[in-house]
């Protein structure tokens, strides 16, 4: 028990570290658009450059994970992402090279996360893996609060290149953690390959591989293009105020921090709830209390900032609260020697999304307003709009899993 905690400890303690890159774009955009001269449009390309960089590798990564192992795939991953992450700051010119430089970034960071799920459901049972994996995706909402919390004061007192920085260079603290502290589950001699999976299941096939799949991608449409957009949202919202562009930056990034760092303890606490009262029950309370005031956010541009960031909480807190709860139902669907490989997979097509759905953000915002530049933007609500229709596939698809014979296997029976 003692070993297996420490081993969650620091996977987690690494993952923080390791993902604060993920959004120190986001927080310091306002000062790379004005270098740059960046769209709205431009903007949601380069969230999604990064996105389309993490779907690239992640399926080739969960595969050789499965064929080498996790934590090699994941130091290596690990001191790309610092390598990538921290050239930024030197190497970038215009639009083109924050793309490709982003890009880069994604590819990195696509042998970090699934290997690391993969990692731990060895180490964890079913009946506990609920909150190993909730406390592992808390990590990343950590992160992502990180970056702005990090990047975004940096940005406006000394500029975005130093902003990047203190979040890229801390992550080769994350490789020599995985290096030093982190191991893989040892397997007893001759052990039976995992038998509770598609292939002996109830009804055969992959029916319910395929559902837990439809569903985190309706998740990752509005998860992602959430946390990308809501600080810059709030940015806006703070200049509408009329308050000073740097201070607006610094005051956009804490409070979209903060909103993305709610989500952390959500994560963990629903991932044990899961455990105990069934995974796609949670799934569509976390779903369904996300998208429902997400199609309403962006409408109140123009109230208080204050009543802006309550909702901002709320909607931050829920929508990642049911992130761990796909990932520990695909390890209880499937069995254990391609684990991996199938996590790569679910991830790959969840996203996917987060490919599109920045772009789609984008463009919908460039034209609900006159002005391209997302800082001056006022009409934001069809565009969270968007994020909140299209997560309507997440609960209709749980749903349907509770139907499907295969929804006997998830954490015993607990559907």
């Amino acid at each position: 028990m003692q070993r297996k905690n420490e081993i969650l400890l620091w996977t987690v303690i690494s993952l923080i570290i390791s993902y604060l890159p993920w959004y120190n774009f986001s927080a310091v955009l306002s000062f790379i658009s004005k270098e740059y001269a960046l769209t709205s449009i431009d903007t949601g390309m380069i969230i999604s450059c990064f996105q389309a960089g993490y779907v690239l590798t992640v399926l080739l990564t969960g595969w050789l994970a499965d064929k080498f192992g996790a934590r090699r795939v994941m130091l290596s991953a690990t001191l790309l992402t610092a390598i990538s992450s921290t050239s930024f700051a030197f190497v970038v010119f215009d639009k083109w090279t924050v793309m490709l430089m982003r890009l880069l970034t994604g590819c990195a960071c696509g042998g970090i996360y699934a290997p690391g799920m993969s990692l731990l459901s060895e180490w964890f049972p079913p009946r506990e893996r609920g909150a190993a994996l909730g406390a592992y995706t808390a990590a990343s909402s950590v992160a992502s609060a990180g970056g702005y919390f990090l990047a975004a004061p940096v940005a406006a007192a000394a500029g975005w290149r130093l902003g990047m920085l203190v979040t890229s260079v801390p992550v080769f603290a994350a490789f020599f953690v995985l290096l030093a502290f982190v191991r893989e589950a040892p397997k007893a001699p001759g052990a039976a390959v995992q038998c509770n999976g598609p292939q002996l299941a109830p009804g055969g096939g992959y029916g319910g591989l395929a559902l837990i799949t439809a569903s985190y991608m309706g998740h990752m449409w509005e998860l992602y293009a959430f946390w990308a957009w809501i600080g810059p949202f709030l940015v806006a919202c703070a200049v509408a105020g009329e308050m000073a562009t740097a201070k607006a930056v610094s005051l956009g990034g804490l409070l979209a921090a903060v909103i993305t760092l709610c989500g952390a303890p959500a994560v963990w606490i629903m991932g044990r709830l899961a455990d105990r009262y069934g995974r796609t029950k949670m799934i569509c309370l976390c779903a369904l209390a996300s998208l429902l005031p997400e199609c309403a956010f962006g409408y109140l541009y123009g109230l208080p900032l204050g009543c802006i960031v309550l909702v901002g909480v709320w909607i931050g807190f829920w929508a990642v609260a049911d992130s761990a709860i796909y990932k520990a139902s695909l390890t209880e669907l499937c069995i254990s020697r391609i684990r991996t490989t199938l996590l790569g997979l679910q991830s790959a097509l969840g996203y996917s999304m987060t490919i599109f759905a920045p772009v789609l953000f984008g463009w919908v915002l460039q034209r609900s307003n006159s002005s391209t530049n997302p800082t001056e933007a006022t009409r934001w609500g069809p565009a969270f709009l968007l994020l909140g229709l299209g997560a309507l596939l997440a609960p209709l698809a749980a749903l349907a899993l509770r139907r499907h014979p295969q929804a006997v296997l998830l954490c015993g029976g607990k559907k």
